[in-house]
């Protein structure tokens, strides 16, 4: 099962709202053309349009009483039982639309997801209970049942509800631009947005309560709250003119999709590498709202994406010059506070912040940022830091990472460091992450900027050499000699292994165990005789196989603990026992099993031994020939008394 990420744990109120928030705005997303449509239709058909028509005016009354909010109840219904509960939402919709004299959004959005998530709960209840024959008879009427009562239930209950809260809303917004205030939402919506609730607030809140201002005045401020590309624009202007290195190399290019294409999110990590500069977005923000509310200008309809193209076409016809002197206004006064604080206190030229900013915004956002990877994917550079990833980041992950550290120094790039470690101890400063198949979900949120590989098994996965490959990809040709020799991590060859790591006494050269688990204790009791660790961390290897196995490949398992067990552990200890017959481990051919217990790297050494040796055919014949305790240590070169 996939463990949280560290930022999932921390953020749990974010998260939950930001999940809320997704869910309101998914409602709305889908359904924008026709809300574009719509405003197109406005704009051109209304007595106050462009070319006004009388006949197709017509079309506008009915879009936005009936269609957007079925739509939307649709859509909502569909989330959360499929197209069943679509339907069901939107015939349930029906009840809070009729008789109503605002365009009822809030209410679809609450009546489809609701009605669909009793459907889904009926249906539930009679699963597997309905007699062949009857299903659809079942289906139908239910369906036909439960909309029924919902669509009264919204007429008489939510729809009521809604509208006092629509009215309430309204008067909010009212009292907020008769007193001055609304420029100061910006100091929530610009943060809001950075934090990946901007489509929560924009096509959540702002965008239903302001199609109901615009119905009634023919045009909203509200549309251009959140959707204004000026404060992105003025920050990002600020990065191509006084930033350094990459952020100022790739801002010009992030200013043109975010003005002309619309996509904000481009901006995010500029202001998550350097938060300060959210001052930047924020300032610029309430010039803009200043500016709509003292020229009284507005959209007629939501401009999504949020681009100066989309804004001026559902631009209202007497507002060109409001929505122009906010977008520009907006913009100067971001560039002016961020340039100021570039200058103050400028990002260093080989400062490698803005790929770390546009992780941590992928994160946050949950999923890959197309447009902010591709400008920022020269932050990741040369490769300089590879980690095996398991659950206690104790044997299997260190043989790992021994071998592909082998590879990568034969292949000429003896600077390239290759560490190991427990997945819950992973921080996002990775290059290349390599774990198991079965704990990647569990590794890839701790470290969404690095390039991540899955293996079937440690000891002689076909990916190493993708990774090597990636390495030579990556790194110049000259890197091993321009680069300073990384230091030395533990496991390395030549390093001596700590006292009685292996000792005579843990080596077994005909292992009596005839099954997986019986291994395990057999090389538990091994380390449990040496007094390296407590009956509960014996327990504890029988867990982590249970969770993923220790097959390394090459007829070599290495059964340990748990991250949580090391506690179990009272020095570190390693035992190697023989089975010349094989014993199946989950369905694979073992003659080795290795037991190993480790404190604070001290058994990395060892365990580096033991996976040159297995990466050897001839050496794994040696040891499948080995006549005494003695011809074994020697072979792994750690003799110990």
């Amino acid at each position: 099962m996939a463990t949280p990420s560290v930022a999932a744990r921390k953020g749990g109120a974010r998260v939950k709202v930001q999940r809320f928030g997704t869910f309101l705005s998914g409602m709305i997303m889908p359904n924008i053309g026709a809300f574009i449509a719509w405003g197109i239709v406005t704009a051109l058909f209304i007595p106050s349009g462009f070319i006004p028509n009388a006949t197709l005016n017509e079309m506008v009354g009915p879009m936005i009483t009936y269609l957007l909010p079925l739509l939307i109840g649709y859509t909502g219904g569909k989330m959360v039982h499929g197209v069943r509960g679509g339907v069901v939402g939107a015939a349930a919709t029906m009840g809070v639309v009729v008789g109503t004299d605002i365009p009822m959004f809030i209410g679809a959005m609450v009546m489809g997801p609701v009605t669909a998530w009793l459907m889904m709960k009926l249906d539930k209840i009679w699963e597997g209970r309905i007699k062949p024959g009857f299903e659809m008879l079942i289906d139908n009427f239910s369906a036909g049942i439960l909309a029924a009562i919902m669509a009264i239930v919204g007429k008489l209950v939510v729809g009521p509800v809604v509208v006092a809260f629509s009215n309430g809303a309204g008067n909010v917004v009212q009292f907020l631009v008769h007193h001055g205030l609304l420029p100061l939402t910006s100091i929530f919506i610009e943060p809001a947005k950075v934090l990946f609730l901007n489509n929560a607030v924009n096509h959540g809140i702002l965008t239903p309560l302001g199609t109901e201002q615009a119905l009634q005045q023919g045009k909203s401020i509200l549309f251009l709250l959140e959707a204004n590309p000026g404060p992105g624009l003025g920050l990002l202007l600020a990065y191509a003119i006084f930033g350094k290195g990459l952020a100022k190399a790739s801002a010009p290019g992030a200013a043109l999709i975010q003005f002309l294409g619309g996509i904000h999110e481009i901006y995010f990590p500029y202001v998550l590498m350097k938060p300060v500069m959210i001052l930047a977005t924020i300032g610029g923000g309430i010039t803009g709202i200043f500016m709509l509310v003292i020229t009284g200008a507005g959209l007629r309809a939501p401009a999504a994406p949020g681009s100066i193209f989309a804004v001026y076409a559902m631009t209202a016809s007497d507002s060109y010059l409001g929505v122009t002197l906010s977008v520009v206004l907006a913009a100067t006064v971001s560039f002016l506070i961020g340039s100021f604080i570039l200058k103050v206190s400028p990002v260093p030229a080989d400062n490698d912040s803005l790929g770390e900013a546009t992780a941590k915004m992928e994160a946050l956002k949950g999923k890959k940022s197309s447009v902010a990877s591709a400008l920022a994917g020269a932050a990741k550079g040369p490769i300089s830091n590879v980690v095996f990833a398991c659950d206690a980041g104790m044997g299997s992950s260190a043989m790992g990472a021994s071998v592909l550290r082998n590879m990568i120094k034969k292949a000429g790039f003896p600077e390239v460091k290759v560490t190991n470690s427990a997945i819950a101890n992973l921080t996002d400063s990775y290059d290349v992450v390599v774990t198991h198949q079965d704990l990647a979900e569990r590794a890839a949120p701790y470290t969404a900027s690095a390039a991540h590989f899955a293996v079937d098994n440690f000891m002689n996965s076909p990916r190493y050499a993708e990774i090597v490959e990636l390495v030579k990809a990556s790194n110049a040709p000259d890197a091993a000699a321009a680069a300073p020799a990384a230091a030395e991590v533990p496991g390395d060859a030549g390093e001596v292994a700590g006292a009685n790591i292996l000792a005579r006494e843990s080596v077994v050269l005909q292992g009596t165990a005839t099954s997986r688990d019986a291994a395990i204790d057999e090389a538990g009791r091994l380390l449990l005789a040496r007094g390296a660790v407590n009956a509960a961390y014996v327990a504890s290897m029988h867990e982590r196989e249970e969770s993923v196995s220790t097959y390394m490949g090459n007829f070599l398992a290495i059964p340990h603990g748990t991250n949580e067990a090391k506690g179990n552990i009272a020095s570190s200890a390693v035992s190697i026992i023989r089975y010349p017959e094989g014993i199946d481990w989950n369905g694979k051919p073992v003659k080795f099993v290795v037991g190993v217990a480790g404190v604070n790297n001290e058994h990395l050494a060892i365990l580096s031994s033991i996976a040159r040796v297995f990466t050897d055919k001839d050496q794994v014949a040696r040891l499948e020939q080995a006549g005494s305790v003695d011809d074994v240590l020697d072979i792994f070169g750690k003799v110990n008394a």
